[in-house]
């Protein structure tokens, strides 16, 4: 895996221009994010070299390098998932692309079911800390050039990138929850037992990503922000049948108010 990852890391730097600073994965239905940001170059993920390729709807598929409010980006638009029959490592191989970049910080949002009584849908939830109910992409091999064997996750997201969020979602008005993202392999949407059984481990919310991501970020140092866009809802009496379009509409709803976060979350640090 070391060697695919050098291998990608080299076309990519044979191409841009620039150090990124901030590496941001945008999650299901929020890729219109990248709209906002200055694009200096575009790389589909099936022209880099051992990256793996997007299947999910709503996940285009590329590296977009450019500037968003000033500041020098990567954004992944589209990411990957161990349902789609990638391994925890092809899974969370970007992440060691993206650092290896240079970027200093990682920002990541998804879509996922709200299992707080208190959430509706279409909340915005930054994500405290997490539960991890996945394989754990750490096992096997340990890259010692890229962290220790065991790694702490005693703060997984970094609380001065959550206290600036909090600051800036009250200045633009931005209403927002804070709680423990819980993730599990999908594809299948959860059962009624099963949301009840993620809220009484301690969850607020549950999706199918992003924790893998934030381990492997986390094994090599890089401070880590997350969202969730609470798309449908998890709790007796308010579950109703629910498709990936759904999920993808929910985002579309708040996605203006996702922008201005990352937008000056990006800026202010």
């Amino acid at each position: 895996m070391l060697g695919k990852i050098k291998e990608a890391v080299e076309y990519i730097n044979d191409r841009i221009q620039t150090t990124p600073y901030i590496g941001i994965i945008l999650g299901s239905g929020i890729g219109e994010l990248a709209l906002e940001i200055e694009a200096e170059l575009k790389i589909p993920y099936d022209e880099i070299p051992n990256f793996p390729v997007s299947t999910v709807k709503g996940h285009d598929g590329q590296l977009i390098f450019g500037k968003l409010n000033g500041i020098q980006v990567v954004a992944m638009q589209g990411r990957f998932h161990y349902y789609e029959g990638y391994s925890m490592q092809e899974v969370t191989m970007p992440i060691r692309v993206l650092k290896l970049l240079g970027i200093e910080y990682l920002f990541v949002s998804n879509a996922s079911g709200g299992v707080n009584p208190k959430f509706e849908v279409g909340d915005i939830m930054l994500i405290k800390d997490h539960i991890n109910l996945m394989p754990n992409p750490l096992i096997g091999e340990n890259y010692d050039d890229h962290g220790p064997r065991f790694v702490d996750m005693s703060e997984a997201y970094d609380k001065k990138l959550l206290s600036l969020a909090k600051r800036i979602a009250r200045h633009n008005g931005i209403k927002y929850q804070t709680g423990v993202y819980a993730s599990v392999t999908g594809p299948t949407y959860e059962t009624p037992a099963e949301y009840k059984y993620i809220h009484t481990l301690g969850a607020d919310a549950v999706g199918m990503s992003t924790v893998p991501e934030v381990i492997v970020a986390r094994h090599m140092g890089l401070p880590v922000f997350a969202v969730s866009v609470i798309s449908d809802l998890g709790v007796d009496g308010k579950i109703i049948e629910i498709s990936h379009q759904e999920v993808i509409q929910a985002v579309a709803r708040v996605t203006p108010k996702l922008i201005t976060l990352f937008k000056d979350l990006v800026k202010e640090v």
